[in-house]
C-alpha cells in the first residue's frame, strides 16, 4: 500500500510540476466599496484604457523596450470589455479618470491611495522575478488592488501572459459579491 501511494504521489508531482512552473501567485486583494464591474465595463468597452507603468521588471533590458513588449501581452490577456490598453495620456484629463497603474517592484510601504494620487516608489528588482503591484484608479480613489509575481526572464515569457490573465481577473472581477446593485457582500476576501 505504501509503495502504491508513493508511486501515485510521484506521478502527481511530475504531472503538477509543469502547471506550478507556469502559475502566477496573486497576493492579497482589496476592493473599495465603490468598486463596480459594470462601471468599469461601461467606461472601457470599445475605448482606450490607460495603463501607467512604473519601474522595470527586467533590468537587463531597456525600459522602453520592456514597456513596448508588455503592451501586446497585456492586450492578449485583457479583461472582458472590448478595451484597448494604451500608455498614452488623454489629451484632456477625463472626469472620472480611470486608469490602471502597474508598479514593478514597489517598496513595501506603498499604498493604493498614494498610487492613485501620483506617488510611486520602486526598489531594486530581483533578477528572474516578475513582481507587480496593480491598482485600478478612478480619479484619486483606488477601486481595486492586488499584487502578483512569477518567475520570468522577458516580456515574451509565457508566464508573464499567464500572470496578466490571472491578474486582470482579480483586479477587474465581475464576481457577484462585488456588485453593489445585487446586494453582494463586499467584505468577502
Amino acid at each position: 500500500m505504501r509503495v502504491r501511494n508513493k508511486i501515485i504521489a510521484a506521478l502527481l508531482g511530475v504531472v503538477a510540476f509543469p502547471v506550478a512552473a507556469f502559475a502566477a501567485v496573486i497576493g492579497g486583494t482589496y476592493y473599495a466599496t465603490q468598486y463596480d464591474f459594470s462601471e468599469f465595463f461601461a467606461a472601457t468597452d470599445g475605448r482606450n484604457f490607460q495603463v501607467i507603468v512604473v519601474g522595470n521588471p527586467f533590468p537587463q533590458m531597456d525600459p522602453n523596450t520592456v514597456a513596448r513588449d508588455l503592451l501586446p501581452v497585456m492586450q492578449a490577456a485583457k479583461p472582458r470589455p472590448a478595451l484597448t490598453f494604451t500608455y498614452d495620456s488623454p489629451v484632456e484629463r477625463p472626469r472620472p479618470y480611470y486608469r490602471l497603474v502597474l508598479i514593478f517592484n514597489p517598496t513595501p510601504d506603498l499604498g493604493s491611495y498614494a498610487v492613485c494620487n501620483g506617488t510611486t516608489r520602486v526598489r531594486a528588482p530581483q533578477p528572474g522575478l516578475f513582481y507587480v503591484y496593480a491598482v485600478y484608479c478612478r480619479n484619486d480613489l483606488a477601486l481595486s488592488e492586488t499584487t502578483a509575481w512569477t518567475q520570468a526572464t522577458s516580456p515574451s515569457d509565457p508566464r508573464v501572459g499567464q500572470l496578466f490573465r490571472e491578474l486582470f481577473q482579480v483586479v477587474f472581477t465581475d464576481a457577484q459579491a462585488y456588485r453593489p446593485q445585487n446586494g453582494g457582500n463586499k467584505n468577502l476576501p
